[in-house]
């Protein structure tokens, strides 16, 4: 069972309260999306540790129910 954006999104905000979030689903499949999630709270971080941020926001969804995400990060 696929994922939907919506789910994603709510989930990143929920874990980084601070957050811009941008979904789009790449393939119109329900199961490839592009994220951009742009935060204060990543300053300072490295982008590792940044999608790290994100992937826990996710709460082990990735890979699972969540197929593909391709993530971009950084601050406003």
């Amino acid at each position: 069972m696929a994922m939907d954006a919506g789910e994603i999104e709510r989930l990143i905000r929920e874990g980084i309260p601070d957050a811009q979030v941008t979904i789009r689903d790449l393939a119109g499949d329900g199961n490839h999306y592009s994220a951009t999630v742009l935060a204060p709270s990543f300053a300072g971080k490295t982008r590792v540790q940044q999608h790290q941020l994100v992937y826990n926001a996710l709460k082990g969804n990735m890979g699972g129910v969540l197929h593909a995400l391709a993530l971009q990060t950084g601050t406003p």
